[in-house]
């Protein structure tokens, strides 16, 4: 009887809606999800029907709409973002590059947004279904415009947002002299040039983020039917759950509805299957090195996987490298290639010496959960950030994908092996990491499990959203004061120059006109 208690108890959850976003964003937000519905909650998810990694689940519910591209195109789409990650063309062409992509990734995304906002049978049925939160990545903000239509509380699961939206949308201070702005790969303590570098980047980003978002800030208007700004639509968040902590993050100024946690993802060991734990105990007292560049990039041009090739058979450790591409022909023996590995249950393994990523957020707290230190080859997005965050900690070393060699490579997975300070820093990371009340798992579900209780977290939101941009600053109040100091200084003045001059009529009046006599 307890027990049937027990659980009906926990069966009496809320109803939970959630649009995720796709790649490496989903694997993190699914087992935040898993566990909600483990808890009793209902879990709707809205998808497209065409997507890279969000699939159909036997714990929630999926509900699909339409888009104007096929799954052949999504899959050809991301998997291009890995491969150009290799490319290496002038300033100029990189620019136009740059301009091209932002282009098509939002016209991409936001015309599946579309798509989703005018599904009228799917909208009426999230109408209809009287959800008690929203929970969505918002880095394409489609979530946030859905969160607003329903007038739904939301809460945001991310890693970040460009050009730093999540702090500008929480009201939170971000000082250019020490808290670095994305994409800069500097840490918070920077040289003279680079705060200047760090102080224009950040007075550019508003160009930057107007580009990437203005298809969506007109569509949110048009769906809207008045005038909305994206930063309007994010600051309306009620929780936000970031994907890091400060034992990775420099410390910088927080509001009280961001909650940090930084390793979800670091699951618990699972036992090796015979295939791998076979490669591991064959590895003898030099172990292993886990070696993936992420499930986007399925192929490296030949030079560089020859170069790649060429390094790795120069330390004694076997190399468990994950590759789908072609063969290089100077393949080491101590080197086995796979098409998947238990990523974090080899990291967790005691022979593990080291760890060659590109510095996903996802690989980086692997990492550093399991204390294994790591040469890092950064691809695109925010991972040359993440590389600098780790690279400045003493727990690896940061190799640039295009001009690295074979060398290089070597040097730096030699070093990070052999030098001491290396394995000692990450420990030193880990050990923090993971000296903490309670797992960022519990952490995130019992955030998103108060905003479904209490429809919101109204008293965690600033009074600064009320403020404008004078106000928040205290202009008014400088001026104000300025004027009356200036105004006493005025009157003070004046006065001093009238007593002055009573001063000096008085003196001439009383003194007396001496007479000369005439003899």
């Amino acid at each position: 009887l307890l027990f049937f208690l027990s659980f009906w108890s926990v069966a009496e959850g809320g109803k939970l809606l959630v649009v995720p976003q796709d790649g490496s964003h989903w694997l993190s937000m699914r087992v935040v999800l898993e566990k909600l519905w483990e808890r009793g909650h209902e879990i709707v998810a809205v998808i497209p029907d065409a997507a890279l990694l969000m699939k159909s689940s036997q714990s929630f519910t999926i509900k699909t709409y339409s888009v104007p591209y096929t799954q052949e195109f999504v899959d050809r789409f991301y998997h291009s973002i890995g491969e150009k990650s290799f490319d290496n063309p002038p300033l100029l062409e990189k620019i136009t590059i740059l301009l091209s992509n932002i282009s098509e990734v939002t016209s991409m995304f936001s015309l599946s947004c579309r798509h989703l906002l005018y599904d009228e049978e799917l909208m009426k049925y999230l109408q209809d279904s009287k959800f008690d939160a929203i929970m969505m990545d918002p880095v394409l903000p489609c979530g946030p415009i859905v969160a607003e239509y329903l007038s739904l509380p939301s809460v945001y699961f991310m890693r970040g947002l460009p050009c730093t939206l999540d702090y500008k949308a929480t009201q939170c201070p971000s000082p250019s002299s020490y808290v670095p702005r994305t994409f800069m790969s500097s840490s918070d303590h920077m040289t003279f040039m680079e705060r200047v570098k760090n102080l224009l980047v950040g007075f550019s980003e508003n160009l930057l983020c107007y580009l990437f978002y203005l298809k969506y800030e007109n569509l949110a208007s048009e769906f809207l039917q008045r005038e909305v700004t994206i930063l309007e639509l994010f600051s309306k968040a009620s929780i936000w759950l970031m994907r890091y902590d400060f034992v990775f993050e420099y410390p910088r100024p927080i509001m009280p509805n961001m909650v940090y946690i930084g390793g979800i993802n670091c699951e618990q060991k699972k036992p090796l299957s015979k295939e791998f734990e076979a490669i591991v105990n064959a590895s003898g007292e030099h172990g292993i090195v886990v070696f993936s560049l992420g499930s986007m990039v399925s192929e490296i041009p030949m030079k560089k996987a020859t170069e790649i090739a060429d390094a790795l058979g120069s330390v004694p450790q076997t190399v468990l490298w994950r590759y789908t591409g072609e063969v290089p022909p100077n393949l080491p023996k101590n080197v086995k290639l796979v098409k998947w590995l238990p990523q974090n249950d080899l990291l967790a393994h005691p022979k593990t010496r080291a760890f060659i990523t590109h510095g996903g957020s996802h690989g980086v707290y692997e990492g550093i959960c399991n204390a294994v230190p790591m040469v890092l080859m950064p691809l695109f997005g925010d991972q040359m950030d993440n590389a600098k965050r780790v690279e400045s900690r003493g727990a690896g070393l940061t190799l640039n994908i295009l001009e690295m060699t074979s060398k290089d490579i070597s040097t730096a997975l030699k070093t990070v092996i052999n030098d001491k300070k290396y394995k000692e820093n990450i420990k030193r990371l880990s050990d923090l990491h993971l000296d903490r009340p309670i797992h960022p798992l519990d952490l995130a579900v019992h955030w998103v499990e108060f905003v479904m209780r209490h429809k919101g977290a109204p008293h965690l939101r600033p009074a600064a959203h009320d403020l404008n941009w004078i106000q928040y600053h205290s202009l008014d109040v400088i001026a104000f004061l300025l004027a009356v100091v200036l105004l006493s200084l005025f009157i003070s003045l004046k006065c001093c120059l009238f007593c002055c001059r009573r001063c000096c009529c008085k003196k001439g009046r009383t003194r007396k006109p001496t007479k000369s006599k005439s003899h």
